[in-house]
């Protein structure tokens, strides 16, 4: 009885865990997806459409059943969010890449 209680339980974790990841992978494509492509070239990081194109194939392999290289895809695409995250998003950030209002917008007369 004890064994599958415990199964269930980590069965329970390993869902909340890919729940988070998948939560990371698609904040990460929406605030890819929300940052300008002039900001990816000032940044000099690689171009918007291939992090578009690297986190949205990272979310399909959650979402889509993939089989026994599962685990592998959503690994790889862990690793390409992580470095969105810590590389790409605060270079976008320091340059401005936001596009709409935002704390950083300098209006015709100084910031708004």
């Amino acid at each position: 009885m004890a064994d599958g209680l415990l199964t269930a339980k980590f069965d329970q974790a390993l869902t909340w865990l890919f729940l988070g990841i998948l939560l990371l992978k698609v904040f990460c494509l929406f605030d890819a997806a929300f940052r300008r492509e002039d900001a990816y070239r000032a940044a000099d990081k690689k171009k918007k459409s291939f992090w578009l194109i690297l986190l949205g194939i990272a979310v399909v392999v959650d979402v889509l059943p993939t089989g026994g290289l599962g685990l592998m895809f959503t690994l790889a695409g862990l690793v390409a969010a992580i470095v969105y995250m810590v590389d790409v998003r605060p270079a976008l950030k320091e340059v401005g890449g936001r596009r709409g209002g935002g704390r950083n917008n300098m209006g015709p007369y100084g910031p708004w």
